[in-house]
């Protein structure tokens, strides 16, 4: 595939291997296994001496178009696909790094991720020191000897907090470390962080990549010899936290709409956001399109658009946050975000749940945050549903 060609096209039409038939929609293999024409071939193919499917723990046809087309988007090397986003992260730390190893990772992650650094890699002697996503010299003075992984999303969840990827990429280098970035909320429609100096992206392609709420799905995108060699693609391999060729598919097709859905979700963002800002029981709003946000000439010099979602704060901390919700009848109280239908969560209360107080009130989310992420429908829609309660 031409790399002249633009994401939308590239959306369409990369990973596309037709088979005998001959179909335009690209072919779902769902197999456990594949067949060899000898014990020779089956031999070399496990050395890794001949290319070829083997088994869909590691290899399937579909899983490797998925990976293909992100890659593409994303301008990486390659792309390894896992079961969830949190497995991506997973695979990511597991394959990279070993017993007395040590992360510096953004204080404003998902409560998920935090756990995962706080609770299970402290149990494998990986310690994780949280820092301020926006003070890079908070990232250089966390640095240690052991230091080998700078983790971050930008935007944060659920804050929108903007880090400078170029710098923090800078001090990633002097440190002899890796710079992951979650590029979640952004996709690569939005912002490229490997053209920013990351090594690594990290996807939730539950989210805006299949963008409908319908399946499950993670990437992790870099170089190749960091991914394939390093431990990533190994620990993959060995572990087993794969995507299934079904999952693959949906968001697969999902790409094919990237655009014109990233698109629509700012553009209707930025609306949602300058809206808020004008109602009298909201204290505050997140949302890097907004000259307001802090980050605000940074997000325009390192996205595209300030993304699809908005966080808010409103008078009267838990029990107004809850009526805002209960009252609304037309967007989708849940605490998935990316989809095509407006998702609005509490996430002191269900996203950041399981993370400390203490952590909570580090990371800013108060009991009367809120945090929408605005879909495809009419924006007036939306405000006047969020207009009952507020």
């Amino acid at each position: 595939m031409s790399d002249q060609l633009r994401p939308e096209t590239l959306a369409l039409h990369t990973g596309i291997h037709r088979s005998q038939f001959n179909e335009h929609s690209e072919a779902m293999y769902l197999t456990s296994s594949f067949v060899f024409d000898s014990a020779a071939q089956a031999a070399a193919r496990f050395a890794g001496n001949e290319a070829g499917n083997i088994y869909s723990r590691f290899t399937n046809p579909t899983v490797t178009a998925f990976e293909e087309r992100l890659a593409v988007l994303e301008n990486a090397e390659t792309c390894i696909a896992t079961s969830s986003g949190m497995s991506a992260i997973l695979a990511c730390v597991m394959g990279l790094l070993s017993a007395g190893d040590h992360i510096v990772a953004s204080r404003s992650l998902f409560g998920a991720t935090v756990n995962l650094f706080n609770n299970i890699l402290k149990k494998f002697n990986i310690e994780t020191t949280f820092v301020s996503a926006t003070d890079a010299s908070a990232w250089e003075n966390a640095v240690r000897p052991n230091t080998k992984l700078f983790f971050l999303e930008t935007p944060s969840n659920p804050l929108t907090e903007i880090s400078d990827i170029a710098e923090l990429a800078r001090i990633a280098k002097k440190a002899n470390s890796w710079l992951v970035v979650d590029n979640c909320f952004c996709t690569p429609i939005l912002q490229k962080p490997l053209e920013l100096g990351a090594d690594i992206v990290i996807h939730s392609a539950t989210k805006y990549l299949d963008g409908q709420g319908r399946v499950l799905g993670g990437a992790v995108l870099g170089q190749r010899d960091l991914l394939m060699d390093g431990g990533i693609y190994g620990f993959l391999r060995t572990a087993g936290p794969t995507l299934s060729a079904f999952n693959a598919w949906v968001i697969l097709k999902g790409l094919e709409t990237l655009t014109v859905r990233m698109e629509t979700h700012a553009r209707n963002a930025l609306q949602m956001a300058q809206w808020l800002e004008s109602q009298s029981n909201v204290t505050r709003v997140f949302y890097p399109g907004l000259m307001s946000h802090p980050q605000h000439d940074l997000a325009k010099r390192q996205q595209r658009s300030g993304g699809g979602i908005v966080t808010f704060e409103v008078k009267g901390g838990k029990d107004a946050a809850w009526h805002v919700i209960d009252s609304t009848r037309l967007i989708s109280i849940t605490a998935n975000l990316g989809d095509a239908k407006s998702t609005l969560t509490h996430p002191a209360t269900t996203t950041h749940a399981r993370i400390s107080q203490e952590a909570r009130d580090a990371a800013g989310i108060s009991d009367g945050l809120l945090r929408i992420a605005v879909g495809l429908e009419a924006v007036q829609d939306l405000q006047d549903d969020l207009a009952r309660g507020l």
